[in-house]
């Protein structure tokens, strides 16, 4: 047959046909009158031709009375040509829009981060660089320099003496350095220093005040150590009464230590679950199953998704479940007593003051019952044994 004409404008396909009545589809075609060009055989049963686009649908009944199968080989032509053109418009058009989103989106402020203030509240700058103009979302090219920034926050913000303003990409960092105020000391009442246990001083040392006892002396509890009153009662003066009493202490503690210690041990064994975290809900995605072990510990490790340092509403979650053993391990009476004598001593350093020296302890009793050990112990400890009192006055004095 001829070739029609205009088929680069109008389009047409080059198929293939299949299927054992292939010469009458042949002749069904050229009955209905349908330009086909460069019919070829490509095998005993089947052939490839050249028709227009629009002819396309008119093989659909002829195909069906005939039994036979085609398949699309090529296309040409401009209406091909024209649909690939605006697949890549389309393309083109979303790298466009994608690309004038990231640099709107790099033109605004995300994140304002404020350091180096304690005194002067992160609520007050953020309020002050709102009233400049400086906040979240705000456009970068709508800002002031950061000169002029800097000099208006700091004449704004009492208390600093110098308020810097950096920008990092869509980050701002107020930099704030508060003014150094000096420290006024609190005003104190006179005041003596007493005892606060029954004691014997090992040592005295009285910056301020009038020292009332001596080494060796004992003392009782609210015993005064060293005075605030200085001079006779006519001529009377009164201070904060200031320094350091150091004495020896007896202390009576009454210890019971098992003698079968128990430990929880990690095996090393370990199951893993992961969720997907939306919001506040959190779907399972991997680790289904029950819980293979007796006894665990579980670790929960969250990484939520962020943007420009802005934590989203979007994460991974991982729970760890470890395996846990517990250990059993017996001691000695003679290692529990030890154990059981350091324990109290620390409790004396933690109620005492870290500078509390142990002299002397003594077991005033023990025994082994119940798989448990129980002791009655004195401890002699020299610390500090004064405290402030302040010094008040009747009425009617």
């Amino acid at each position: 047959m001829n070739i029609p004409t205009m088929i680069q404008i109008r389009g047409y396909l080059k198929v293939s046909v299949r299927g054992e009545q292939l010469s009458a589809f042949i002749n069904a075609i050229t009955e209905a009158g349908i330009p086909v060009w460069e019919m070829k055989p490509t095998g005993s049963a089947s052939a490839s031709f050249k028709l227009l686009l629009s002819d396309f649908k008119e093989l659909r009944p002829i195909l069906k009375g005939t039994g036979c199968r085609t398949r699309i080989l090529e296309r040409h032509g401009l209406p091909f040509r024209a649909a690939r053109l605006l697949r890549r418009k389309i393309f083109a058009a979303g790298i466009v829009v994608f690309f004038a989103l990231l640099l709107l989106m790099s033109s605004m402020v995300w994140s304002i981060r404020v350091e180096g203030n304690e005194k002067v509240a992160t609520e007050d700058v953020l309020q002050a660089a709102k009233q400049e103009g400086l906040y979240t979302y705000q456009w970068i090219f709508r800002l002031k320099s950061m000169d002029k920034l800097s000099a208006s926050l700091a004449a704004q913000l009492p208390g600093t003496s110098w308020v810097g303003v950096e920008r990092d990409g869509t980050s701002i960092t107020i930099q704030v350095v508060e003014a150094s105020v000096p420290k006024k000391s609190p005003l104190q009442s006179p005041r003596h220093l007493v005892s606060t246990a029954d004691a014997v001083v090992t040592s005295i040392y009285a910056e301020k005040g009038l020292p009332q006892v001596a080494v060796n002396s004992r003392v009782k509890k609210g015993d005064i150590l060293i005075s605030g009153l200085l001079g006779d009662e006519e001529n009377q003066q009164q201070v904060v009464a200031k320094g350091e009493v150091k004495g020896l202490v007896w202390h009576e503690y009454e210890i019971e230590v098992p003698l079968e210690k128990k430990s929880h041990v990690l095996t090393g064994e370990f199951k893993k679950r992961s969720y997907l975290v939306l919001g506040n809900r959190a779907v399972q995605l991997w680790g289904y199953g029950e819980m293979p072990f007796e006894a665990s510990r579980v670790l929960t490790l969250y990484d939520p998704l962020t943007w420009r340092n802005h934590p989203l509403p979007l994460g991974w979650m991982t729970e760890k479940e470890m395996e846990v053993s517990q250990n059993t391990e017996t001691v000695t009476e003679q290692e529990a007593k030890k154990e059981g004598l350091a324990s109290a001593f620390r409790d004396i350093l933690a109620k005492y003051g870290p500078d509390s020296r142990l002299v002397s302890q003594k077991i005033l009793h023990d025994q082994k019952e119940n798989g448990k050990v129980y002791m009655k112990v004195l401890f002699e400890v020299e610390e500090v044994i004064a405290k402030e009192l302040p010094i008040v006055y009747n009425q009617g004095d």
